[in-house]
């Protein structure tokens, strides 16, 4: 009953009354305010059945942090609310034309806003004062570090665009501004920011049921933007020189430069390039970066040149040194087919690699009766066994230079084949590497499209 009564003495005298000014003095009586402040645990109306209806906007300024780990994004809005007090009005003539106050907001009802995504406390400076004009309408501005849960993609990194949802929840709520105001507040602040840009502010309001209970909310779409430049510049164009040196190690001849060593020290430098960079990479459970797996593969790839550089020295040296004959099924599949395919030209001491020289071991026949019979005919104080000896020498030398004509012919074949796989290798790595750069410059063009 007497809470009944304490309603009822409130009703009449500020629905019959208003904040009393005294004169002489600008703006309401201290008294009269302080009899509003009392009430401070109160909804601010009259009649309980009125809403008071809270309208709300804000402001990007800054996005202050993406952490895709953790699936948190960081940002720092201006939050800007309107409710009326129906408590804090009084007539400006009255009080010697005071039309604006600012009042403590701690000593005034406040409304209950609620933030779906907030994880974390808010460490903004506090704005403590509140702006009332005499009709009794409030304007509260607030800083706000809003740490929000967010559905971060990171697939096109650097070239990605997030979308998080920011959802304002109250009893009664509603936009002060339209969106598309919103929007353009927010994109001429944060036109100025790092490494973030604001491509769209779009948002819509419900309500919310739970159980009797209904809540209005109003629910914000951050589209926001990376600029890539800082990772072209400090990850893709780098890797990128290394990738070229590599393609470029493929013309020196295999055969008379250690081509096995300098790739060697480019997977090595690569690896360390990778190691500084790392902590660019965002690194996430739910996927890895396209440009992780960029890296990665342009790794592979080094590693597979350099075991095509191992095979083609193999081929070059170790069978040759063995006088092993290249065998048919190589002579057709590599040196007639593969070598038509990539429009190979042998050099021209190359030219008949797979057709032995016949006429050769007849001429060292020849040669060889004719230095006899010179020999017969010029020392013929000579006994039979020294003829036999002379011949046995020159039958020595004759297999002597057979086998280097043998091993100088397998020499020419096994490198005939060696530089065409070479060719073939070379041709094939260029291509992987060009389908992966060609991936990385659309989506920097479709990233440019979309601005």
């Amino acid at each position: 009953t007497s809470l009944f009564y304490f309603f009822l003495n409130v009703y009449i005298f500020f629905y019959i009354l208003k904040l009393q000014c005294m004169e002489g003095h600008s703006g309401p009586t201290y008294e009269s305010m302080q009899a509003v402040f009392d009430l401070k645990e109160f909804r601010p109306a009259v009649n309980l059945s009125n809403p008071t209806i809270t309208n709300i906007s804000f402001t990007l300024y800054a996005v202050l942090g993406v952490n895709e780990k953790t699936q948190i994004l960081t940002t720092f809005l201006w939050l800007r609310l309107y409710w009326h007090h129906e408590f804090l009005m009084w007539d400006p003539d009255e009080c010697d034309g005071v039309t604006r106050l600012s009042l403590p907001v701690k000593e005034l009802w406040s409304p209950d806003i609620i933030i779906y995504e907030f994880v974390d406390d808010d460490v903004s400076q506090a704005c403590p004062y509140v702006y009332v004009n005499h009709t009794g309408h409030i304007r509260w501005d607030r800083m706000l570090r809003l740490v929000s849960a967010c559905n971060l993609e990171i697939f096109s990194f650097p070239f990605d665009v997030q979308n998080c949802t920011f959802t304002f929840g109250s009893y009664m709520v509603s936009p002060a501004l339209t969106f598309k105001e919103m929007s353009g507040n927010s994109k001429r602040y944060l036109a100025a920011s790092g490494e973030w840009e604001l491509v769209a502010l779009l948002g819509e309001t419900s309500i919310l049921r739970f159980g009797i209970d209904e809540w209005d909310i109003i629910k914000f779409w951050v589209v926001i933007r990376r600029r890539p430049v800082l990772y072209v510049v400090n990850l893709l164009i780098p890797s990128s020189f290394l990738m070229i040196i590599d393609i470029l190690s493929f013309y020196l001849p295999p055969h008379s430069v250690d081509r096995a060593s300098f790739k060697m020290t480019l997977i090595l430098g690569y690896t360390v390039f990778l190691l500084i960079m790392n902590d660019l990479l965002p690194s996430t459970a739910n996927g890895t970066p396209i440009i992780g797996i960029y890296f990665s593969v342009c790794l592979a790839l080094m590693v597979i040149s350099l075991l095509e550089t191992v095979i083609i020295t193999n081929v070059l040296h170790h069978n040759s040194m063995k006088y092993k004959e290249v065998p048919h099924w190589v002579k057709i599949v590599v040196l007639k087919h593969i070598a038509r395919l990539i429009c190979y030209r042998s050099p021209e001491n190359l030219a008949s690699p797979t057709k032995p020289d016949k006429d050769k071991p007849n001429n060292l026949n020849s040669e060889t009766s004719t230095l006899v019979y010179i020999s017969a005919s010029c020392l013929p104080g000579l006994a039979l066994p020294e003829l036999q000896q002379i011949c046995e020498y020159v039958g020595e030398l004759r297999s002597h230079l057979r086998s280097l004509q043998k091993e100088s012919e397998l020499q020419d074949q096994w490198c005939h084949v060696g530089y065409v796989l070479d060719f073939l290798l070379f041709r094939i790595y260029v291509m992987l590497i060009s389908c992966y750069a060609l991936v990385i410059i659309c989506m920097w063009c479709i990233w440019i499209s979309q601005g």
